[in-house]
């Protein structure tokens, strides 16, 4: 995200979370915000996650902000094998996967091309195929139960092989709501908080101090942080407990009894096709960005760009979108909840702002169903996900 900045860890060592309030046009980031079944104040809730007094079953959950460390490759070991096929995190006894895209392939409700849309595979999508059929598979993928195009798919004993280079090591959220910190201790501060089901590739599973060492040089995190921290010596004890994750285009810690361990491919997502009208109160605006927004599923993650073909950032997706439609946004996630109005209940076209416990640091575009569209990070580019995969701090609405 362009402008993404280290916050003064002294502040942080101050105990101070804070999120910038910039006052636009009487829009101001102090307005309520949604938070999973309940309204709170982002000062609320900073005050919160550094008490540890938010409440819905939240369980640890640790991340680092800005980390790139983009030099250490992600290691992939050896998919699991069991009874001579690998064993990945979706049912299979036909295995296929979308490789043979350069973006997304429609999954569709009927075998034709007059078939309703109902979900999308990006590109490297695992599936299991029902049957082929005229040209066309039933496949069921994640959630999602439909008809694709052939042709598409790479099947059987090439797509397992195949799978072996594709897929990646996750981890699975197994409780309602998991705190992430910003270093592998209880006593570090919250970076965000993710939900359950939701899977995180693994940066490091097996911590050491030389590892911890490189984010926070990275991260530039001060001694007087890492003191709040419980210091070297206490992080170094607990390391065994927490894997590394990415969150986004950041980094993070998870707490190992609270995730599930897999080997996973990408699945479906599910979408449904947004129209105006007056029952549902969407306007013709709102159901055109929406629209608009998915036809970039799958392209890449540039941090720092805004072309929504060659490559943009989260908010340079959402300023991009937006910036078709006449309507002018900053190119900063934080910049772009001051000037943005507060809503409770999210329509087609509003903004999810998410937050790194200390300031709105990522932003997606609500596309209705419960989900959101967004730039997330270089591996998985322009995706879809629930739009409760991190909880947001603000929904916002640009018109």
């Amino acid at each position: 995200m362009k402008g993404k900045k280290i916050i003064p860890y002294l502040l942080l060592a101050l105990g101070l979370f804070v999120i910038v309030a910039i006052p636009v046009r009487g829009a101001i980031l102090s307005r309520v915000i949604p938070m999973a079944g309940g309204n709170v104040v982002v000062e609320e809730y900073c005050d919160h996650v550094v008490s540890g007094t938010i409440t819905g079953n939240v369980v640890n959950v640790p991340i680092a902000t800005g980390v790139s460390l983009d030099a250490t490759p992600i290691p992939t070991m050896a998919p699991p094998v069991e009874d001579g096929h690998v064993k990945l995190n979706l049912n299979y006894s036909r295995l296929g996967i979308a490789s043979k895209v350069d973006t997304y392939l429609n999954v569709r409700n009927k075998p034709s091309k007059k078939g309703k849309i109902i979900g999308k595979m990006t590109k490297n999508v695992g599936c299991h195929i029902y049957k082929i059929k005229d040209g066309w598979a039933k496949i069921v993928s994640g959630k999602v139960t439909g008809w694709v195009k052939a042709r598409y798919l790479v099947t059987d004993e090439e797509a397992e092989e195949l799978s072996k280079s594709v897929g990646r090591d996750c981890v699975e959220i197994q409780t309602e709501s998991l705190r992430a910190r910003a270093l592998p201790t209880t006593d570090a501060p919250i970076y965000s908080i993710v939900s359950k089901e939701e899977e995180f590739t693994i940066k490091k599973e097996n911590l050491t101090m030389d590892f911890v060492n490189e984010v926070i040089k990275k991260q530039k995190i001060s001694n007087s942080f890492i003191k709040r921290a419980g210091g070297k010596e206490a992080i170094e004890k607990e390391l065994d407990q927490w894997i590394c994750v990415e969150v986004d285009d950041d980094y993070a810690f998870v707490a190992k009894g609270y995730v599930q361990k897999q080997y996973s491919l990408k699945r479906a997502v599910k979408v449904k096709q947004v129209s105006a009208s007056r029952r549902s109160g969407v306007s013709s605006g709102q159901a055109s960005i929406v629209e608009y927004a998915k036809q970039f599923l799958g392209n890449r993650y540039v941090w720092g760009g805004s072309s929504l073909t060659g490559g943009t950032d989260c908010s340079g997706f959402t300023m991009s979108l937006y910036a078709h439609y006449g309507h002018s946004l900053p190119h900063n996630a934080a910049a772009q909840a001051s000037v943005t109005r507060s809503v409770s209940s999210p329509k087609p076209g509003d903004l999810f702002f998410y937050s790194n416990g200390s300031r709105i640091n990522h932003v997606a575009m609500y596309i209705g169903g419960g989900m959101v569209i967004h730039a997330s990070n270089p591996t998985d580019g322009i995706k879809i996900s629930t739009a409760y995969y991190r909880h947001p701090v603000k929904i916002g609405r640009v018109f």
